[in-house]
């Protein structure tokens, strides 16, 4: 894979585990990535098992942005958090089985629900975060957690205030 993506100028991280799925060799194996392309940084493991070595500590909390670790020599970031399910109908892959982390009715009370996950991370900037990845874009099969629908056809949640909040969060750190 890094010999594959190494010219791309869009991967800034080499990411070998995620969630822990398969972790082994941790140590040798950020320490062998280093090595092999010492231009870019190392997650270790993205929600993972998380040992001392590269350099970013990555947590997943859901649905809401917990970090309930922190290390003072790594770039601290909450990999994925969210998962605000809601069903739009007519725009499901499946009809009777789909699910997200926690259920809303609405556009408003979803909205509202991101609103305060975001109020939340601006808590956590001062303490030293420097990044969180929202799950998910879109809704993917059964998952119907993402902002837009599967076929990309509605954007599910109120798009001004989303994009008023993420606005502040990206400000919070001039």
């Amino acid at each position: 894979i890094i010999d594959l993506s190494y010219s791309n100028p869009s991967v800034v991280v080499w990411v070998p585990f995620n969630e822990a799925w398969g972790q082994f060799k941790t140590e040798e194996i950020v320490e062998w990535t280093k090595n092999y392309d010492p231009s870019r940084l190392v997650n270790t493991a993205s929600g993972g098992n998380h040992y001392e070595v590269g350099d970013i500590l990555d947590m997943h909390n859901y649905p809401n942005p917990v970090m309930g670790i922190y290390h003072s020599e790594m770039v601290n970031v909450l990999g994925e958090y969210g998962g605000i399910g809601l069903v739009m109908e007519d725009h499901l892959w499946e009809k009777d089985r789909n699910w997200g982390y926690v259920q809303y009715k609405t556009s408003r009370e979803a909205t509202d629900a991101y609103i305060k996950m975001a109020e939340r991370l601006k808590e956590l900037i001062p303490n030293g975060y420097s990044g969180a990845v929202y799950t998910q874009t879109t809704d993917v099969e059964s998952e119907v957690n993402g902002l837009i629908t599967y076929d990309r056809k509605v954007i599910k949640l109120e798009e001004e205030r989303i994009r008023k909040v993420n606005l502040e969060i990206s400000n919070f750190f001039n």
